[in-house]
């Protein structure tokens, strides 16, 4: 395992989690990051990962899909069980049952090989924003209150989600998703301002990151939990006559 800091040694930059078995694209990735002021740690197979991400504690995971010992999937799995923590998926392939996967493994983001370092790096932001907000948001619960609609609720403060009273495991994500559909219900979202509010991306780039996340949030929630309009966006749809009650 390598680590690759800043050079200006920043005590309070945040870690990356780089598991990649192509020491060549392990190294770029980590110097990069390491140029923008995070501290990089490498991996590169799966078992290390996780045994690395228990010891680390890292604040962002980047893994690749295809590693030997373990593969990325699994690596994920075990990672995000043992503690909540973002992770960017790398795939080789642009295939969107593959992503879903991973999505389901509890990626919160993917990205398909080859790519640009500094969209790399822009998602890597979006990641540790987002992280950031969760944080603040915990330590002012007062701010948000919970969200009821029929048998979904929705727990903004200790970011739970929970249909019929059992839990239902959300990625970072998948939570952001539905939370900025669910404060507006049945109003349409267009794919360009949920990448903007949920992703914190302004380009208009990564439409299909959106796609595939509402089909994760289906699979675990419903079909008919979040409504299509085809060349617009998505919209929350609670049950049939029902409104969100709010508690405290």
């Amino acid at each position: 395992m390598c680590t690759f800091s800043s050079a200006a040694g920043q005590t309070t930059a945040s870690t990356i989690l780089v598991v990649e078995d192509e020491p060549t694209l392990a190294t770029a990735i980590a110097q990069r990051l390491a140029a923008e002021g995070w501290s990089a740690r490498v991996c590169g197979d799966g078992a290390s990962a996780v045994q690395t991400a228990a010891q680390i504690s890292p604040d962002l995971v980047i893994m690749d899909v295809m590693l030997p010992v373990m593969d990325g999937l699994e690596a994920t799995r075990r990672i995000t069980a043992a503690r909540p923590v973002p992770v960017l998926m790398l795939t080789a392939r642009d295939d969107e049952s593959d992503k879903l996967i991973g999505l389901a493994a509890g990626a919160d983001d993917y990205m398909t090989k080859p790519f640009s370092m500094r969209e790399l790096v822009a998602r890597c932001k979006a990641l540790l924003r987002r992280v950031e907000r969760a944080k603040q948001l915990a330590e002012n619960p007062e701010d948000e209150q919970v969200l009821r609609f029929g048998n979904i609720t929705i727990d903004p403060a200790q970011r739970i989600v929970t249909v019929d009273g059992e839990d239902v495991h959300m990625t970072p994500t998948e939570f952001d998703l539905l939370l900025t559909l669910a404060r507006k219900p049945r109003s349409v979202l267009s794919r360009d301002q949920l990448l903007k509010d949920v992703w914190g991306w302004v380009d208009g780039s990564g439409t299909r990151t959106v796609d595939s996340h509402v089909k994760s949030l289906r699979h675990k929630l419903g079909a008919e939990t979040i409504r299509t309009v085809h060349g617009v966006g998505y919209a929350f749809e609670p049950p049939e006559g029902e409104t969100a009650r709010n508690h405290a």
